[in-house]
């Protein structure tokens, strides 16, 4: 599995838009790249499979919080193995995922989860994985959970910002909060 330091794969993936553009057949499909943002901080989330339980509150969640992460100069792409198909038509039956404010990019070959390394053993979908990447394409932050268990997106805001600031951040620091200072020897 890629970890930090790492720079994020070369990638061009389908993927529904968030937004009202994305519930329209006419304009709900783009094309999206490691390039498609180049000077943003990029925060990446895999969820198993669409049409699932603990999916929908993982996306709805990281939604809520769309401007929390557009105010730190982030994008937020969320991503699954499914086709940018069954993406549309998960956005367009499940009313929570209707106003879905990013896009939801479309891994259906498996190229980025693969070469990311987070595909299940046996399951062959994506892991709950989470990568937050700095403007350079590297990857500053990475976490994974079963695929029984969902996120925290308040937690990867606050590492986003803890990494934004360029300090040392305590344990459950917050922003705003003071930084670590090392003592003088």
């Amino acid at each position: 599995m890629l970890t930090v330091g790492d720079h994020l794969p070369k990638f061009t993936l389908k993927a529904v838009q968030g937004g009202p553009e994305g519930l329209k057949f006419d304009t709900a499909f783009t094309d999206i790249s490691d390039e498609t943002h180049g000077s943003k901080w990029k925060v990446i989330f895999f969820w198993p499979k669409d049409f699932t339980f603990v999916c929908p509150t993982e996306l709805v969640g990281f939604g809520e919080r769309i401007k929390e992460f557009t105010d730190r100069h982030a994008v937020l792409y969320g991503a699954s193995t499914d086709s940018e198909f069954v993406h549309l038509n998960w956005r367009l039956h499940h009313p929570s995922l209707k106003g879905l404010p990013f896009p939801m990019l479309a891994d259906i070959k498996r190229e980025l989860s693969t070469a990311l390394g987070i595909l299940h053993k046996t399951e062959g979908v994506a892991l709950r994985a989470t990568f937050i990447v700095d403007p350079h394409n590297v990857i500053r932050f990475v976490s994974v959970n079963d695929l029984s268990v969902g996120r925290n997106p308040a937690e990867v805001l606050r590492v986003l910002d803890a990494l934004q600031s360029g300090e040392l951040c305590p344990c459950d620091w917050q922003k705003g909060e003071e930084f670590l200072t090392p003592a003088a020897v």
